[in-house]
């Protein structure tokens, strides 16, 4: 049955893909963004407003439209600069999100929200895979602001019931397979800055090779962003338990493994300089995604190769 869905930060990566998912399986789609969205995205929402969703005209959609779910993807998203930053990723991740919880509680509004956590939200992770009972121990001023709002929607599930489910991502990559939206030139995760490198035939930062893994490169779970999209169309199903679930695929790729399956796929060389590692990379980060496949059915599709290969499309 048709639902309206309204989905802050619609104008990003995975925000725009979201919605793209809820329109592919009949829903109304209302998108909120500070920024217009990219003219692939245009068409998609059925109503679109440019606006901050934390402030005053943002809340008052809220009572206009009665969403079924609110799909929360707005928030400042990188490591790096909220350690040199952290007052910004406070205010935009957790203040707003504050904001925005209260009025839901305040004008009692029957909505699921559906909240893009992040997998920063365990820091070094005391064994891997990550699962969802496993201590939280952030080790950036991102992490530690998802792992703030998630303390919050437990507290006012308890105290309003308030409906909720949080999904922590696995480095969301990729690009849509039918070629319909994907990630804008600059990000910063490591499958599209190597693909641009590839793209521009310049040289790509590997950032530390010295790190306690088989090839001393960073270990990561990848996962499409069409999961992480399909992923929130279903949650918006409230026969799925209000909680927090991993996304990922149980399978860790190095870098240097990522860079050799990009150099496979485009058939080109990469320009390779090693740096000093980041401030704030754990050495291996992968995630045990089971309850929320117990939960939902969901399981991922894509595998890195078409990872690559959908985000290698979407570039050209």
């Amino acid at each position: 049955m048709s639902k309206i869905v309204l989905v802050t930060g619609s104008s990003g990566y995975i925000g725009g893909q979201t919605m793209l998912m809820l329109k592919d399986a009949g829903h109304i789609v209302i998108g909120v963004d500070t920024v217009a969205p990219p003219n692939h995205l245009r068409g998609v929402p059925d109503r679109f407003y440019q606006e901050d969703f934390a402030r005053d005209r943002g809340l008052q959609l809220l009572d206009q439209f009665a969403p079924w779910a609110i799909i929360h993807c707005a928030g400042s998203s990188l490591v790096s600069p909220s350690l040199g930053r952290p007052a910004d990723y406070y205010q935009n991740n957790f203040v707003k999100t504050k904001i925005l919880l209260d009025r839901i509680v305040d004008h009692k509004l029957n909505t699921r929200l559906i909240f893009s956590s992040s997998a920063a939200c365990y820091g070094e992770p005391v064994m891997v895979p990550c699962s969802e009972i496993d201590p939280c121990l952030p080790i950036s001023p991102y992490g530690q602001s998802k792992l703030m709002i998630e303390w919050m929607l437990q507290s006012y599930r308890r105290a309003y019931n308030l409906d909720f489910v949080a999904f922590r991502y696995f480095n969301a990559c990729g690009a849509d397979s039918q070629k319909r939206h994907g990630q804008r030139s600059g990000a910063t995760h490591i499958i599209a800055r190597v693909l641009e490198s590839l793209r521009d035939d310049r040289e790509f930062v590997l950032n530390g090779d010295d790190y306690d893994t088989p090839d001393g490169t960073c270990v990561r779970d990848y996962v499409h962003v069409e999961d992480i999209a399909t992923a929130h169309a279903q949650a918006i199903d409230r026969s799925i338990s209000a909680d927090i679930y991993n996304l990922g695929t149980k399978t860790g790729y190095s870098n240097r493994q990522v860079i050799s399956a990009a150099e496979s796929i485009t058939g080109r060389m990469l320009k390779i300089a090693v740096g000093p590692r980041r401030e704030g990379d754990p050495a291996i980060l992968t995630a045990a995604c089971d309850r929320f496949t117990q939960a939902s059915g969901w399981h991922p599709r894509f595998d890195l190769d078409h990872m690559i290969l959908h985000a290698w499309q979407w570039y050209q």
